[in-house]
């Protein structure tokens, strides 16, 4: 056993020193191939054209509602990321001839409404162009949105000026005419009333038919006071209903409409800071690409004098 082992010892000694002088016999050709495939991937490297990045984080637009703690965001941003993704990557992915394309557009995580655009050009300059089409575009789109609300909130408070302007200029003023109507009608009635019981006290003894017909005269003069001063009541009421109620209540929702219609409660979609570029390119990474060229040769190299190397032996044996 202990020879056998000795012998397998023995036999991997031998195996080390043949590959070691197989290495130090081809020294030559593995510098050689080495150093061509170096050379070459240097030349790749310093000819492949040159790719630039631009990034920039997109904050999707919202605007303010009647309720003071609620704003609505223009668009949700994994929907408008897809419509984008289709719009400037999908279509476009075979285009030719172009300086720039976008790399690809995400949501960040735990962010709702934020973009992330990443594009890739032969300049930095014309990777931020690209970038800036798709913004002008999302703009373009949330301008409409924006534009189609505040249409909305201006014809609502074009409606409740109408109503204001109606209450005052013809409602308030009609009512008042009705109100001095009534009461100058009141003061007729009453004073008619008076006379009435006026004479039914001098007639009452002396001529009771002529006080019977001034009894029902008195009373249909009553109702018709009580009548008067219902109505005048009303309208009354009513007048001071719409002073004090209704006009203040449209003035409160008009002021909070023109409120809303303030440009500091629209907010469009806007590049966060500005367009983040790299003064450097990100492709080609050179000395990547060198140490992994060279170390491929080296293995190469290594490989085919070896495999020489077997082949000779393989003759000789025959």
């Amino acid at each position: 056993m202990n020879n056998t082992n000795n012998y397998a010892v023995q036999e991997d000694e031998i195996d080390l020193r043949e590959l070691f002088k197989t290495l130090v016999k081809h020294k030559m050709k593995i510098v050689l191939i080495t150093l061509a495939v170096t050379i070459s991937a240097v030349i790749y490297a310093l000819s492949a054209p040159k790719v630039y990045e631009a990034k920039a984080i997109l904050r999707i637009g919202e605007y303010k509602t009647e309720n003071s703690n609620d704003k609505v965001v223009l668009s949700d941003a994994n929907v408008l990321s897809k419509e984008l993704g289709i719009l400037y990557i999908d279509i476009l992915k075979n285009a030719k001839d172009k300086e720039a394309k976008i790399d690809r557009i995400e949501v960040p995580k735990n962010q709702k409404n934020f973009l992330e655009i990443t594009a890739n050009g032969s300049s930095n300059k014309a990777a931020e162009t690209e970038i800036q089409k798709v913004v002008d575009y999302v703009q373009e789109k949330h301008k409409k949105v924006l534009d189609d609300v505040k249409n909305i909130y201006e014809a609502r408070a074009k409606q409740v000026e109408g109503k204001l302007m109606l209450l005052k200029t013809k409602t308030l003023p009609s009512l008042q005419e009705k109100i001095g109507r009534y009461k100058k009608d009141v003061a007729v009635y009453e004073a008619n009333f008076l006379d009435v019981q006026s004479n039914l006290k001098k007639i009452k003894v002396s001529n009771p038919t002529l006080a019977t017909l001034q009894i029902n005269e008195q009373r249909y003069l009553a109702d018709i006071i009580i009548k008067l001063k219902d109505s005048l009541e009303s309208f009354e009421n009513q007048k001071n209903n719409i002073e004090v109620v209704e006009i203040e209540k449209l003035e409160e929702e008009l002021k909070a409409l023109k409120v809303l219609m303030e440009p500091y409660n629209y907010k469009n979609t806007e590049i966060v800071g500005a367009i983040m570029t790299n003064e450097y390119p990100i492709k080609p990474k050179k000395s990547l690409i060198v140490a992994v060229s060279f170390v491929t040769g080296l293995i190469l190299s290594i490989f085919f004098v070896f495999f020489l190397e077997f082949i000779r032996n393989d003759k000789n044996e025959r």
